[in-house]
């Protein structure tokens, strides 16, 4: 019983930190879509231009990162990719989830 209670409190927990999908879609069209494409394909000029492989990020590759490591690239970069500073706060976890939604 006690396990089950420790259950649905933990299931319960990560849906409230989740971020918001719809929500998401609106900041990532602001602070995203010029790079990543309107459905997370990549932009390829912008791949071209910087030299990079951009990855989808509906792959397997970015779906299997976790959250964590998401939000890092956004708020710190990584490699050629700076932060995204005009993306903060819950507006991280909102984009993380809808980067989750767009999994194929």
């Amino acid at each position: 019983m006690i396990k089950t209670i420790l259950l649905v409190i933990s299931v319960a927990g990560l849906a409230w930190a989740a971020g918001d999908a719809a929500a998401g879609k609106a900041v990532y069209d602001k602070a995203c879509k010029s790079c990543h494409g309107a459905d997370g394909a990549g932009n390829a000029n912008i791949a071209k231009m910087m030299k990079v492989e951009m990855k989808s990020l509906a792959s397997a590759e970015v779906q299997q990162r976790s959250d964590a490591d998401l939000k890092k690239v956004v708020e710190e970069g990584e490699g050629k990719k700076k932060p995204v500073k005009t993306v903060a706060g819950k507006d991280v976890d909102n984009v993380i989830a809808y980067v989750r939604s767009l999994k194929k």
